[in-house]
């Protein structure tokens, strides 16, 4: 596990494609325990650490997560989460490429939780969520294009549904009919940069990592 941003308040780890965020039934091992025992050995506390869950990304999926240590920064970075102003950013190999170079994309969503898939409509329908992000083109190659995705909103599986629903689906990731392959348990996305107000001073905290290298994956 690897720490990318530490205070009193909150923690940012780097999470590797198949892992997961939380536990779940399968009781695979998880990123909130990993982040747990990591606060218990370096500050000797005894008993259960307190870690709350900000966010989430899909198991395939691999970036930035960021957890907070104490019940203070949970409430003051949820209501960050809920207030949309927190600016998050990934990179996708998709295939093929975009019409356009640019674009924001709009769709309403509506999770089938026993398929564990989202549907994707053009238009306000039953249960369904409004989905919005920007995305840009950084360059294209081989059948694939690689994108700069800037969400908007956060709902489940929203980049792999609004990306596959203009015919680009993400890499590797069949569920939304990727036809080529990627890592196994992964698909080519990642979360690239977190940027938010701290919980003392509300300073501005950027995280930035290095995008995974999904140019070994395409020609350059």
């Amino acid at each position: 596990m690897k720490v990318l941003y530490e205070d009193n308040h909150l923690i940012a780890v780097y999470k590797n494609h198949g892992v997961l965020v939380q536990g779940d039934k399968s009781g695979d091992n998880c990123l909130m325990d990993d982040v747990k025992e990591y606060l218990k050995e370096k500050y000797k506390k005894p008993g259960n650490v307190f870690l709350g869950l900000l966010h989430r990304l899909d198991r395939p999926v691999a970036g930035i997560v960021l957890f907070a240590k104490t019940s203070k920064g949970a409430s003051r970075l949820s209501e960050q989460f809920r207030n949309h102003t927190i600016e998050k950013i990934y990179q996708a190999l998709v295939e093929g490429k975009p019409k356009k170079s640019k674009d924001t994309l709009v769709n309403w969503l509506r999770k089938d939780k026993e398929k564990n898939k989202v549907e994707v409509f053009d238009k306000e329908t039953v249960d369904s969520q409004r989905a919005e992000l920007d995305y840009e083109v950084i360059k294209s190659a081989n059948k694939q294009s690689l994108l700069k995705v800037i969400l908007k909103t956060g709902r489940s599986h929203q980049i792999r549904a609004q990306l596959a629903r203009i015919g680009c689906p993400i890499v590797g990731d069949v569920k939304y009919g990727s036809n080529q392959k990627f890592k196994k348990g992964a698909i080519a996305l990642s979360a690239v940069y977190l940027r938010f107000r701290s919980v003392v001073g509300n300073k501005e905290v950027e995280i930035i990592i290095d995008s995974f290298s999904f140019n070994k994956y395409i020609i350059n």
